[in-house]
């Protein structure tokens, strides 16, 4: 199973997904939003490419937040997946992340918010960081996630100018 993980897309109205993602979109068995949408069109174009499961971020608008969780917990392919967004005060992002499934089983935690892509292991949990496929901040490239799941887990950042 090909999932794609994105996130911190932060879209406008009639704004567009990148090139370099929606190709990897277009192969995707799968996909997972870390939150901060911005406009619910970024729902509306990944729709365009596959089962889309989410949760909404500190900057979404309320009709983001009326049809997405905070949190979410998925099974795929036998591994469970928690999704946050990762934003509020005190503590990092991934701390943050963490504490949200502190009671939770998880083999993956998926978040967003810092725009960093990292992928890491905690303990017994995958960390994932997407990073931002439309706002990479200071960082020196745009990036996404790729997840593949089978018999083994596989992540990997694809990075793009």
């Amino acid at each position: 199973m090909k999932i794609v993980v994105t996130g911190d897309t932060h879209l406008k109205k009639a704004g567009k997904l990148p090139a370099r993602l929606t190709t990897e979109l277009e192969s995707a068995d799968f996909i997972i939003h870390a939150g901060d949408w911005k406009s619910i069109d970024a729902y509306t174009e990944l729709s365009r490419y596959g089962e889309v499961a989410g949760v909404h971020g500190n900057v979404d608008d309320d009709d983001i937040k009326e049809q997405l969780p905070s949190k979410e917990i998925l099974t795929l392919n036998g591994f469970k997946i928690g999704v946050v967004h990762g934003h509020g005060d005190k503590k990092t992002t991934e701390k943050r992340a963490i504490e949200v499934f502190d009671s939770d089983d998880v083999d993956v935690i998926i978040f967003g918010h810092s725009h960093i892509p990292m992928i890491r292991y905690f303990k017994k949990q995958l960390l994932l960081n997407p990073g931002s496929p439309t706002d990479k901040r200071t960082l020196p490239y745009y990036s996404f996630a790729i997840l593949e799941m089978r018999e083994e887990m596989h992540a990997k950042i694809i990075f793009f100018q």
